[in-house]
């Protein structure tokens, strides 16, 4: 990415059980953070105070002054996150995140589904690093994923595109919060594990772990069916809380259903970034929108 080895990202996270705010410099190395639980609340404004409480006392400790804000969040979304409505945060429904942020921190700020942000970084730094075609995905308190092909990250009419979590891989299974029934997201969550055994994902008993691998690489076969690519890197606290025999049951389902010749020996694996992951995948979106802006008046050297 053409920048500034010595400009830092500030990095925005929003996801449905905690947000993290961070300082990411230009090579993918997380230099501060701050983390705080999502809420269950519904007042819209209650949480956009607590995620500005983060951004001020992650800004408070910059060295110098961030450059760029990178926002990932879980969607839908209108383009560039204009307005996000995450189906995990009942609070924001059409809430103007772009724009909230951008006018607390004065930076150019940029927003983009969490997921697609952890493709990024996991193809700049991480598991997918080098390779041009492949899925991210993130299995916790909801599931997203984003999809690379020929290099380049797949956007979509709306910029919604890669949602995995609503392939679906269970006809007729659990109603899930989109509408529709068996959708991976009702089925293999930590939502959704939460409500099938009343208690947190880490309980699940070997069986549920298993099928919930299983039900992912279901849909990891889908995808590698129908675009062509043969590596899938998994985030996420339940798939890495998991562990290896989520990954064992994962990779058992590609193996079986993955058989095109093309698709044939795709691989599933942890992603790479570990718990920074997201933060990386936020500060990805606005170091590539901040290139794109440069290399568009490369006589600039400042943002409006």
């Amino acid at each position: 990415m053409p920048v500034d080895d010595a400009e830092v990202a500030l990095a925005v996270d929003v996801g449905g059980t905690k947000m993290a705010v961070g300082l990411v410099d230009s090579t993918g190395v997380v230099l501060t953070r701050s983390d705080a639980p999502t809420g269950e609340g519904t007042d819209a404004e209650a949480l956009a105070a607590g995620l500005l409480e983060l951004v001020d006392s992650v800004l408070s400790v910059a060295a110098s002054e961030p450059v760029v804000c990178g926002v990932g969040c879980g969607g839908p979304m209108t383009p560039g996150g204009e307005l996000v409505s995450p189906l995990n945060i009942p609070a924001w429904r059409r809430f103007p995140l772009r724009a909230r942020l951008a006018t607390a921190t004065g930076l150019p700020t940029f927003v983009d589904n969490d997921a697609k942000a952890l493709a990024l970084g996991e193809g700049w730094v991480g598991a997918a690093a080098g390779q041009r075609d492949f899925l991210a995905m993130v299995v916790s308190t909801g599931v997203g994923g984003g999809i690379v092909l020929d290099g380049r990250l797949l956007e979509g009419g709306a910029g919604n595109a890669g949602h995995i979590g609503h392939l679906i891989v269970e006809p007729d299974g659990r109603q899930c919060a989109c509408g529709a029934r068996g959708c991976l997201e009702a089925e293999a969550s930590g939502t959704a594990l939460r409500a099938i055994t009343g208690r947190p994902p880490a309980e699940a008993p070997p069986a549920l772990v298993a099928r919930t691998g299983t039900l992912v690489g279901r849909a990891v076969a889908s995808v590698a069916n129908v675009l062509d690519l043969r590596l899938a890197v998994v985030a996420g606290s339940v798939a890495l809380g998991f562990g290896e025999p989520f990954f064992a049951a994962a990779q058992a389902e590609v193996d079986r259903s993955a058989r095109l010749d093309f698709s044939a020996g795709a691989v599933v694996r942890p992603a790479g970034l570990g718990a920074d992951g997201p933060l990386i995948g936020a500060a990805a979106v606005g170091w590539r929108a901040i290139a794109r802006l440069r290399a568009m008046s490369p006589q600039t050297n400042a943002l409006s």
